[in-house]
């Protein structure tokens, strides 16, 4: 993983070198967006509930310039190749595939909207690693959106924008993900955390000053594969979808936690209950979470962040060895909670620790994965960032 706070002028100027050196001229612009952590609230936003995110000091950059006709040309430095496609292949959800696929789905849902999405050439630079949980991909649309708008003049203002970047992904991409990732890349803000209702899309800048508070999050990357279109998290919001139809709710945001036991009474498999029960019982986890970042009681976040990660490893079962070694060693050594943050099987976990102790937390992290035989963990000590927006 990238070493915390990479300048994003240093991301850029790859991004800037790659354009040069693709289409020999020099960009008109250039755009970034930043990946995320979920710091609560994991597997909520599909089902209309609560989730409170974060942008990180890790950044995609699109580097971009017009070009005539309705052709768009993409480069990435993890290729080996630039892809084009027209209109033609934009429109037809499938065409494109790979990672160029969340550009192309990008065109195809600006185009979708009604928008005249002007032709381009691009290249994109990142230090958001890539299957880490960390919203790579949501970068990458929020970048290239944020590009495409400005080049074409086009009329979207950032609240609009993070639906449109889920359609790309949701309906083009074929990943089944919730709005949070694409609103987090988009409207987080400096030293915040981004209060989301994923059913309204409302959103409150709640402060997480860890700064301030002498506090830091780190963010261990498990180096256990994290896939976000594979059917196990299908199968979670499948699932999910089918419980709240035989409660008779609009989504499992309606069951209220008082309502809880009663609501599971009512279902007769067992592994569905355990589903249910995780969403509830996290979306008050992210109020309570809010309640005390509103009073400044940084540091009480702890047992809401250990006791979401129980959550997600007994009642929703989407940790991983790996995870779980990672989130006890990092209790062990002194963090205040620690929690898998992202889809599931594989990804990140996160530790909110006092910044002096990062170092410190991060090598019993890496001494318990040696003692288990996993491969060395990375890490990255992050604050707090702002979301999408064009830096020339």
């Amino acid at each position: 993983m990238t070493e915390p706070g990479t300048p994003v002028g240093a991301v850029a100027e790859r991004a800037t070198a790659g354009f040069r050196q693709r289409y020999g001229t020099e960009p008109a612009g250039r755009w970034a967006a930043p990946g995320r952590v979920n710091l609560i609230g994991e597997h909520t936003d599909y089902n209309d509930g609560f989730v409170l995110p974060f942008a990180l000091p890790l950044r995609t950059v699109v580097a971009a310039a017009p070009q005539d006709g309705e052709r768009w040309t993409v480069w990435s430095e993890l290729a080996d190749s630039p892809v084009e496609f027209g209109a033609a292949e934009a429109d037809q959800r499938g065409r494109v595939t790979g990672w160029a696929a969340y550009v192309a789905g990008v065109v195809w849902a600006l185009r979708a909207a009604g928008h005249r999405v002007p032709g381009a050439r691009l290249a994109i630079a990142s230090d958001v690693p890539v299957g880490s949980g960390l919203s790579s991909s949501a970068a990458i649309e929020a970048a290239t959106l944020a590009a495409l708008v400005d080049l074409g003049g086009l009329d979207l203002t950032d609240d609009r924008r993070p639906r449109l970047a889920q359609r790309a992904e949701n309906e083009y991409v074929g990943a089944p993900t919730g709005i949070m990732d694409q609103s987090a890349v988009i409207r987080c803000r400096a030293g915040h955390a981004l209060f989301l209702d994923c059913r309204t899309e409302s959103v409150e800048q709640i402060p997480f000053d860890l700064d301030a508070a002498g506090l830091a999050v780190l963010v261990i990357d498990s180096r256990a594969p994290h896939r976000h279109a594979d059917g196990e998290y299908a199968s979670r919001r499948k699932s999910c979808e089918r419980a709240a139809e035989l409660l008779g709710v609009a989504a499992l945001r309606d069951v209220s936690p008082n309502d809880l036991d009663a609501a599971l009474d009512r279902l007769d498999d067992e592994e569905m209950r355990r589903r249910v029960r995780h969403v509830v019982t996290e979306d008050q986890r992210v109020l309570d979470t809010v309640a005390l970042l509103r009073a400044g009681r940084i540091r009480d976040i702890g047992p809401l962040l250990t006791a979401s990660h129980a959550s997600m490893r007994d009642d929703f079962e989407i940790t991983v060895p790996e995870i779980d070694t990672a989130v006890e060693a990092a209790l062990a050594a002194g963090a205040y909670g620690a929690r898998m943050t992202g889809g599931g099987f594989g990804g990140c976990v996160l530790a909110l620790v006092d910044a002096d102790a990062a170092e410190s937390v991060a090598a019993a992290v890496t001494a318990a994965y040696a003692e288990r035989g996993f491969p060395a963990p990375t890490h990255v000590t992050v604050l707090p960032t702002g979301g999408a927006h064009r830096l020339t």
